[in-house]
């Protein structure tokens, strides 16, 4: 059986607002059921451990996704995510691949954490792919970091820098995500069309757009480990 690491921000404060911010709900949803539903063992960690914020607005009723509802009537995964795991406590070899959601808490807090950085870098370089959709592909700048050049020349996409100004919380940011990867020397890949599903994969590196993306992105991490294990066979 297959263990997937899901790490996930601690941190909801966004700038120049009372709104707040965290986990985008569907983006652990969707992809945790793409997991389970595959068999695999799911273990939930987090910058600070115990239960992770969610953002607002990913619980309205027009940002609610069917694996949202599955996911309130589901008392073990519930209490996963009442109590994730801290960082620094993790076996990180008993596991095959890592995903991180988004919801725009990861720029702030994954984006610096080096725990997480070196946790990226670790799997990489093992041979494990790492995956993440959304902001959460900001934990990559904290690799980037440790490592210069990590990320030049690597095809990665994130919520872009449209999708940032058409939900209106470009102001609330502390930096746009698209630029940032940019900077870093990834080589940048969107759909034409905000808002529509669209996932990149470069090697072990997976990357997804957006909310819509949360699902595909899961299951492109899939087909990677379930093609490296047709070849180890």
């Amino acid at each position: 059986m297959k263990n997937i690491l899901m790490i996930l921000t601690s941190h909801e404060d966004m700038e120049n607002t009372d709104s707040k911010t965290g986990v985008w709900l569907g983006e652990f949803t969707d992809p945790y059921y793409e997991f389970i539903d595959q068999g695999y063992s799911v273990v939930l960690a987090s910058v600070a451990g115990g239960k992770p914020p969610v953002d607002p607005l990913s619980t309205l009723t027009e940002n609610i996704t069917a694996s949202n509802r599955r996911f309130l009537n589901d008392k073990i995964a519930e209490m996963a995510f009442e109590d994730t795991r801290v960082l620094e406590d993790l076996n990180l070899a008993t596991f095959d691949a890592v995903f991180y959601p988004g919801g725009h808490g990861p720029i702030w807090d994954l984006a610096v954490n080096t725990t997480s950085g070196n946790i990226i870098l670790q799997f990489l370089d093992s041979g494990r792919p790492v995956a993440a959709v959304c902001h959460g592909p900001a934990a990559l700048i904290a690799a980037a970091t440790i490592r210069p050049g990590l990320l030049a020349g690597r095809k990665v996409v994130s919520f872009t820098n449209a999708e940032e100004v058409l939900t209106f919380r470009a102001d609330n940011v502390p930096y746009k995500l698209e630029t940032r990867l940019k900077e870093l020397g990834a080589d940048f890949h969107s759909a034409l069309v905000p808002f529509i599903p669209h996932v990149e994969v470069d090697g072990l590196l997976i990357t997804g757009q957006n909310p819509a993306s949360a699902g595909p992105t899961a299951k492109a991490l899939i087909e990677k480990l379930e093609a490296q294990t047709v070849s180890l066979h």
